[in-house]
């Protein structure tokens, strides 16, 4: 019977639903690099590591110096900004410095490529620690776009513990146990990332441009006021929370104020992120549409959220009570 290595069967998957979405149309150019580039890493170490074919070590370590500036730069064209050359060819010195290394200090790629992944997967965490708004993001979404990006940061720091349990294990003269650790560590990371690359919720409705920030004073100030009023009439005109893809960003054009002028408008005069303040008028959206006798679902999607789970959440953050409960009273009103 034919056993397929751990990496293969990885490289197997991601490689069919890459072209799969490839030929869907339906996800970025940088997300199907990223989930291509996954599929390829784990191709050459199941052929390095399982098969023997260690002349394409040069191409294993270039794929591991990538994946964790490619992840970064997936991410923040997902959710925070398009990709600009001028200030993201930066990223191109870490996989630079690690084939320097890899050429004159070989020793020192026990350090370096660990750091890679720990730095990016770190960034990324440290991004989403706070209540940041993401301006890509779809409102409807809530938290998971952050939490789908928080698990690949993660996910980016365990394959850094794999280089390091390698290196130890190399050192305490353990050379049998290399193959074992990158089949489970790399493997579960390449697929875990790729994987949750795929979400929808993963990526951001429009790629549009944002709008560059201001500085933040304390307190609501008259032109907050002023602008929340403007936003107001927009959102009641308009309608765009019924628009499941709103962004952040979607909103600040239609206003003409930059994306964290918006942002802290929003909090400093409610209190609440920009998600919050756009899902309260769609739960009003919501109760209008159950009040009229419709499903919980109908009214979910006729209001603009994207799951389940976030309607129900922010219903009961707004109403008190589960979009359920409330379909149940107005029915025995009616009665």
């Amino acid at each position: 019977m034919l056993t397929l290595p751990i990496p293969l069967v990885v490289a197997l998957i991601l490689g069919f639903l890459a072209l799969r979405h490839a030929l869907a149309g339906d996800r970025s150019v940088l997300f199907l690099v990223l989930l291509a580039s996954c599929a390829f890493q784990a191709l050459v170490i199941s052929l390095t590591q399982h098969y023997g074919l260690v002349m394409l070590w040069p191409l294993q370590l270039l794929a591991a110096a990538v994946m964790a500036p490619l992840a970064w730069l997936t991410f923040q064209t997902a959710v925070l900004r398009p990709v600009d050359l001028g200030r993201d060819w930066v990223h191109l010195l870490g996989p630079v410095f690690t084939l320097f290394c890899a050429a004159f200090a070989g020793p020192t790629l026990d350090v370096v490529l660990p750091m890679l992944f720990i730095g990016y997967g770190g960034a990324i965490l440290l991004y989403l620690r706070g209540d940041e708004a993401l301006p890509l993001a779809r409102l409807g979404a809530g938290p998971v776009p952050a939490r789908i990006w928080q698990a690949v940061g993660i996910l980016l720091i365990l394959s850094a513990l794999s280089d390091i349990l390698i290196a130890l294990a190399l050192w305490a003269g353990h050379v049998a146990w290399r193959p074992l650790i990158i089949s489970i560590f790399t493997s579960f990371t390449l697929l875990g990332i790729g994987v949750l690359s795929l979400s929808r919720d993963a990526e951001g409705a429009a790629q549009e441009k944002p709008a560059p920030d201001v500085t933040e004073t304390p307190g609501p100030t008259e032109e907050d006021a002023a602008l929340i009023a403007r936003l107001e009439a927009l959102m009641q005109a308009e309608r765009l929370h019924l628009d499941p893809d709103l962004t952040l960003a979607r909103l600040a054009r239609r206003l003409h104020v930059p994306i964290k002028q918006l942002s802290v408008a929003i909090n400093r005069m409610t209190g609440e992120n920009v998600s919050r303040y756009v899902n309260g008028y769609r739960v009003q959206a919501a109760c209008t549409v159950l009040q009229k006798g419709e499903t919980v679902t109908e009214a979910m999607l006729a209001s603009g959220f994207n799951t389940k789970s976030n309607f129900n959440r922010e219903f009961s953050h707004v109403m008190g009570q589960t979009p359920s409960a409330f379909l149940r009273a107005e029915g025995a009103g009616k009665g």
